[in-house]
């Protein structure tokens, strides 16, 4: 086995643990191609995959791509490599961590966080937002691959 690399590791992410309640959250992990077969082997025999479903989105203009999965809650005692966890708008296919959200908030809302400002969330189609350096990172995403198990 190859030794893992971090692909993930310049972004920023909220720290999270095996003691948080992880039902109903979204799952996001990144890899390369090469890993991509071996990780999707791993998540589905480690883990009880909730809506039998797995997507795999390449990201634009990138050598990335990104698994997003939700995963039973009991039986999680560690959270995947390169993993974060993300929320989701369905009908704009955006995922956004909570950092990220406060970062466009502030953004658009002349550096203020609050949390009633709306979002115009079409304008994010097909982009997981995330924090990168502590600013906004966006990443344009297509569907690669959708696993029905």
């Amino acid at each position: 086995m190859e030794p893992q690399v971090d692909i993930y590791n310049r972004y920023d992410y909220d720290k999270i643990n095996s003691e948080i309640d992880v039902n109903n959250k979204l799952f996001c992990t990144f890899v390369t191609l090469e890993e991509l077969e071996d990780r999707l082997k791993s998540i589905t025999t480690e883990y009880e995959i909730k809506y039998n479903k797995l997507f795999v989105l390449s990201v634009e203009d990138s050598e990335e791509y990104v698994i997003t999965y939700n995963v039973e809650n009991a039986n999680v005692s560690a959270i995947p490599y390169n993993t974060i966890l993300v929320h989701r708008k369905k009908h704009t296919n955006t995922l956004y961590t909570i950092n990220a959200l406060n970062e466009l908030i502030k953004k658009l809302n002349g550096g203020v966080v609050d949390t009633k400002f709306p979002i115009e969330w079409n304008h994010y189609r097909n982009t997981i937002m995330l924090t990168q350096q502590g600013g906004l990172k966006m990443l344009k995403t297509k569907i690669y691959q959708i696993i029905e198990l």
